[in-house]
C-alpha cells in the first residue's frame, strides 16, 4: 500500500511538471494544442483509474520525452521560436505539405515578422483602427505567396489565424510574449 501511495504522489509531480512546461509551450505556440488534448487524455484515464499506476508513469514519462523534443523543435529547425509558431500556423494541421513548399514557408515566416516588427507594430498598435487594419493587409500580402495547395477558404483561415496570433502575442513596438519568455 505504501509503494501505490508513492507511486500516486510521484505521478502527481510529474503531472505538475509536465502541465507547467506545456502551458509554457502553449503560450509561445498554439498550434501545439494537440499536445494539451492528449495530456487531458492521460489524466483522464489516470483519473478513471482502470490501468494501473506504472503503465500510467510509463505513459506520462513517454509524454514528457514527446514534448521534450517538440519544445526543442525550433532548435532543430534552425529557427527562432517566434518564427517556428507562424510556419506552424501556416503549415497545420490542415494541409500537407511537400518538403519543397515546407521549405518555402520558412523564409515566409522570418518575413512576416520582419515587416511586423520594422513597420507594423508600432507603440499601441492594438488601439487603432488604422494600425490594425495595416497588419492585416501586410499578412494577407506575404501570404498571398502560399503554395498552390492552398485553398481560398484555407488562406483565409491562415491569414486570420496568423492576425490572430500577432494580436494576442506583439504588444506594441518591441514587446511580446517572446522577448518576456528571452
Amino acid at each position: 500500500m505504501l509503494a501505490s501511495g508513492y507511486k500516486h504522489t510521484e505521478t502527481e509531480k510529474l503531472k505538475g511538471i509536465i502541465s507547467s512546461q506545456l502551458t509554457q509551450m502553449l503560450r509561445l505556440n498554439k498550434s501545439r494544442m494537440n499536445y494539451l488534448d492528449k495530456f487531458q487524455q492521460l489524466i483522464d484515464e489516470y483519473n478513471s483509474s482502470y490501468r494501473n499506476v506504472e503503465t500510467f508513469i510509463t505513459d506520462w514519462v513517454e509524454f514528457a520525452q514527446q514534448l521534450n523534443f517538440e519544445d526543442k523543435r525550433a532548435i532543430s529547425e534552425n529557427s527562432a521560436e517566434e518564427d517556428l509558431a507562424i510556419f506552424d500556423l501556416l503549415s497545420k494541421p490542415d494541409i500537407t505539405l511537400t518538403e519543397k513548399e515546407k521549405q518555402k514557408f520558412k523564409p515566409v515566416a522570418k518575413e512576416l515578422l520582419s515587416t511586423f516588427k520594422q513597420e507594423k507594430l508600432v507603440l499601441d498598435w492594438r488601439r487603432r483602427q488604422q494600425t490594425k487594419a495595416a497588419v492585416k493587409v501586410a499578412i494577407e500580402e506575404i501570404l498571398d505567396g502560399l503554395p498552390e495547395s492552398y485553398s481560398i477558404e484555407a488562406y483565409q483561415r491562415k491569414c486570420q489565424g496568423v492576425y490572430q496570433h500577432v494580436y494576442e502575442c506583439y504588444f506594441e513596438a518591441g514587446r511580446s510574449i517572446y522577448t518576456a519568455a528571452a
